[in-house]
């Protein structure tokens, strides 16, 4: 895997060890953000990070910070090296928990992000984005933007409980891509 575009382009990253981590194509990012647009000064909440490779394009690319989550020790020794290794450790926030808990900390910390990208397990996608909308509503800024991976044999997630202005679904191969923006309609 590499960095697709941005002050780092080009630059490898490491997947972690085994097979619990599916990390997205380059291809699937190079999309993900032609669609999502600029992301300058953007904080970005990267849920199921793990190799953290979403978070660190958002970097990359202009963003102004990243909190990255993962719940598997793998995963973390894996984005704290690529972090390190880009040189983007001052911009990243590593949090080791379940994406549950790590919301309502976000959200009790009183931080809000302009880009959530989220990248769950195919296997969890349908029960993560029934709770995801109410618990990341609050940590969302007015126009932020939502985006989720997940396969392309699942139908386009419907997360309650986000106000949504617009949405572009797309799909690559196996992976379906559903990009959210938030805000009022019309």
């Amino acid at each position: 895997m590499r960095i697709v575009a941005g002050t780092h382009r080009g630059r490898r990253i490491a997947a972690p060890a085994g097979t619990a981590t599916r990390p997205t194509a380059d291809r699937v990012r190079e999309a993900v953000f032609s669609i999502v647009g600029p992301v300058d000064g953007l904080d970005v909440l990267d849920l199921f990070a793990g190799s953290g490779a979403l978070g660190l394009e958002a970097l990359s690319r202009g963003a102004g910070s990243a909190t990255l989550v993962d719940r598997s020790p793998r995963a973390i020794a894996c984005i704290r090296a690529n972090a390190a290794d880009l040189g983007l450790d001052g911009r990243v926030r590593v949090v080791r928990r379940d994406w549950r808990a790590a919301l309502a900390a976000e959200g009790a910390a009183g931080r809000t992000f302009g880009l959530c990208l989220c990248d769950p397990p195919y296997s969890l996608t349908d029960r993560v984005v029934a709770g995801i909308g109410a618990l990341l509503a609050p940590l969302m800024t007015s126009s932020g933007t939502v985006v989720i991976e997940h396969s392309a044999a699942l139908s386009p997630p419907d997360p309650r409980g986000l106000e949504i202005a617009s949405r572009i679904d797309r799909t690559y191969g196996d992976t379906a891509v559903s990009v959210i923006r938030l805000g009022t309609a019309g």
